[in-house]
């Protein structure tokens, strides 16, 4: 996908209107969301004691938005989100929101960024990313080992220009 276009779809979205918000089915997603809205900080809470983001989307069929807290992976001002599913056979749901509607706010401690999804393919990048994802959170390794599916991952980056 070109990076290129400033022009970013979440740039006049209702992020302060709950209605705008698609209700999240899982209780822990849910409670986590909860206290990091509380605190105004995702250091509020953690996946296994490590630091998360929270990644806002829209989802792929309802249009509406939807957030979903995921570890943090960062690089030089670039996020990754790891569809791993804990190693499930298939794709988390969050996978098909970000695939269709790349654009995306995250927010990392107590700021928010509007970035660009771009999904990696086998190579050297995501060689490189994949790697300091499992620096981050060993268990990828383990989730990797567990299934069939390559574990998608996306490079969330600043637009340009």
């Amino acid at each position: 996908m070109d990076n290129s276009s400033a022009r970013h779809d979440l740039d006049d979205a209702a992020i302060g209107d709950p209605a705008a918000y698609l209700p999240e089915k899982s209780d822990w997603v849910a409670t986590q969301l909860r206290d990091i809205d509380a605190a105004g900080d995702t250091a509020a809470a953690t996946i296994q004691d490590r630091p998360v983001v929270v990644i806002t989307m829209r989802g792929a069929r309802s249009g509406m938005l939807r957030r979903v807290p995921l570890m943090r992976v960062e690089h030089e001002g670039s996020y990754l989100a790891v569809a791993s599913k804990g190693g499930a056979p298939e794709h988390p749901a969050w996978y098909y929101n970000v695939a269709k509607n790349p654009d995306v706010l995250v927010q990392d401690g107590t700021s928010q960024q509007a970035l660009r999804a771009r999904e990696l393919g086998e190579g050297p990048e995501r060689d490189a990313w994949w790697e300091r994802a499992v620096q981050t959170f060993p268990s990828y390794a383990d989730y990797q080992e567990k299934t069939d599916r390559l574990i998608p991952v996306f490079v969330l980056e600043p637009l340009r220009g």
